[in-house]
């Protein structure tokens, strides 16, 4: 009987954030493939997990994981796919492992829990009927501004950002789509967690009055009205 693929979701920030079914998955499955091991101990440390981990997010070795992964499977093993923070596969490399089960036929089990994206839009008050994610903006203002204006169609755009780049992708979101009212979502769940709200001019003037820029961020920009 062949093993299964467990696709499972860890916190983004506290780490009370997770589920019952995931821990014990976690503890049932012959190895874990994790996108940052060293950062994924902390969890598995808390939960006294002691499965092992085995780094996936790296191009030179990942069609090897994948392929050892798929032979384990299909030889009885069990494996959990988790990601740094949040749900796999969103805006994360783990894609590719679960296409490859897919593709062998192979069972993907979703173990569901905390995703930043459904995170941010429940909390920040602005339509969540519709919405677009975009997950990182290109890293260069014309890109950014040209996938914004693909982007802008009747629905809340929603996207990740880095603190370094926050501020130049707010300054194309108002180039790009106008005066909008944006959400900027930073450090969810954590201790500095926090939402700015206004025109999106008015966000800029916030943070641009910091001495430093720090976080994760989740920007959402309201659909034109």
């Amino acid at each position: 009987m062949s093993g299964k693929l467990f696709v499972v979701a860890t916190p983004i920030g506290n780490l009370a954030d997770i589920t019952y079914r995931a821990v014990e998955v976690l503890k049932s499955v012959d190895y874990v493939l994790a996108e940052a091991p060293n950062h994924s101990r902390r969890l598995f440390e808390k939960y006294s997990i002691d499965t092992r981990l085995i780094k996936y997010n790296d191009d030179y070795y990942v069609e090897k994981i994948i392929n050892q992964a798929i032979t384990d499977a299909k030889n009885g093993q069990n494996i959990a796919l988790i990601t740094d923070a949040g749900t796999p596969t969103i805006s994360d490399p783990g894609y590719r492992i679960v296409k490859a089960f897919r593709d062998n036929g192979l069972e993907v089990v979703p173990i569901p829990g905390v995703s930043a994206v459904i995170t941010a839009l429940s909390a920040s008050g602005l339509p969540t009927d519709r919405f677009v994610f975009l997950g990182f903006l290109p890293k260069t203002s014309p890109k950014r501004r040209k996938a914004l204006q693909e982007a802008d169609i009747d629905a809340t755009i929603v996207f990740y950002e880095s603190p370094n780049r926050v501020l130049k992708a707010l300054v194309d979101v108002k180039e790009a789509l106008g005066e909008r009212e944006v959400v900027v979502a930073r450090e969810l769940t954590k201790i500095h967690e926090e939402f700015l709200v206004g025109t999106v001019s008015e966000v800029i003037d916030i943070l641009s009055k910091r001495p430093s820029i720090k976080g994760e961020f989740v920007v959402l920009v309201k659909k034109n009205a």
